[in-house]
């Protein structure tokens, strides 16, 4: 019998909230314990993630700005709100975590049917050796996207783009997009990339990835 030809050339992920936990989830916990709104401590760390703006996070991401000053201008966001909030409170709640291997095993099997794989993240310099020790990347794609290093930051849509002409030129509507945050995945829709959001039990979106990509594997 003759194979089906494949729908999609390459999957392409976040990175935070997709293999480890996810980093809002923790500024939503320093919330909690603050007692005060935990969407509002998510913004005052993080800005208004669905869009790209000047917030000190924004520009920690895009490589304008140093750990330290994104973290002083927080902190001052944060006190104008009476609050006491520091964003690395909210990284040391992620750190020690676990990466999600399921998450890890289906990048392997993709890459063992021939998809090309990548990652597509938000980050910052001052990261990147804390985030590299996490995963055998260079087993597992082909391609390294962070936002820090080209100055664009999802959900720019000329940060997927940059990913999949890294990626040897794929278009859009061949390729998939997984991340936990729901405007990148729009953002990926809008180009015509298939997108999954991936919530707080990844299984799901695994389900779903595996539902997307059964037709390619024959």
């Amino acid at each position: 019998m003759a194979a089906r030809k494949r729908s999609y050339d390459a999957v392409l992920f976040d990175l935070g909230g997709v293999f480890t936990d996810s980093p809002f989830a923790a500024a939503r916990e320093l919330g909690r314990e603050l007692g005060a709104d935990p969407t509002q401590v998510m913004e005052i760390v993080f800005g208004p993630y669905h869009e790209d703006t000047d917030h000190p996070w924004h520009r920690l991401e895009r490589g304008e700005l140093s750990l330290e000053d994104a973290r002083a201008e927080i902190i001052a966001l944060g006190k104008s709100d009476g609050l006491d909030v520091d964003p690395m409170v909210v990284l040391m709640k992620l750190s020690g975590g676990r990466t999600r291997q399921p998450m890890v095993e289906r990048v392997r099997r993709l890459r063992e049917y021939g998809y090309r794989t990548a990652i597509v993240t938000n980050n910052a310099h001052e990261f990147r050796e804390a985030w590299q020790a996490m995963l055998p990347f260079e087993d597992l794609f082909d391609v390294i996207v962070d936002s820090c290093r080209i100055g664009v930051r999802k959900p720019d849509p000329r940060i997927f783009q940059y990913a999949l002409d890294r990626l040897g030129g794929v278009i859009p509507r061949r390729a998939v997009f997984l991340d936990d945050y729901e405007a990148n995945v729009r953002a990926a829709e809008a180009m015509g990339m298939r997108a999954i959001l991936v919530e707080e039990n990844p299984n799901e979106a695994l389900m779903a990835l595996d539902a997307i990509m059964a037709d390619g594997r024959c």
